[in-house]
């Protein structure tokens, strides 16, 4: 948890996050040191958002029609 969170790669600050979400789900944890695993959590949810964010407009940006144009069709998660 020292690494800085805008150096994660998506996969290292989705596992962070699940772990402090375990973390905090099991109750045990003092209240000063879930509020420092909260904020580091939505520290990792943003990262994890803007990697998203990043992968879609990459998708958008590479889908080609069938004559070989680049079309910018929106993702459809889901």
């Amino acid at each position: 948890m020292d690494t800085p969170v805008d150096s994660l790669t998506f996969e290292a600050a989705l596992k962070e996050l699940e772990a402090i979400v375990a973390r905090l789900e099991s109750g045990d944890t003092p209240l000063a040191d879930a509020i420092a695993l909260y904020e580091r959590g939505n520290q990792l949810r943003a990262r994890c958002a803007e990697r998203l964010d990043a992968a879609q407009a990459r998708i958008e940006a590479i889908r080609l029609d069938a004559e070989g144009r680049a079309t910018t069709t929106p993702f459809a998660a889901g």
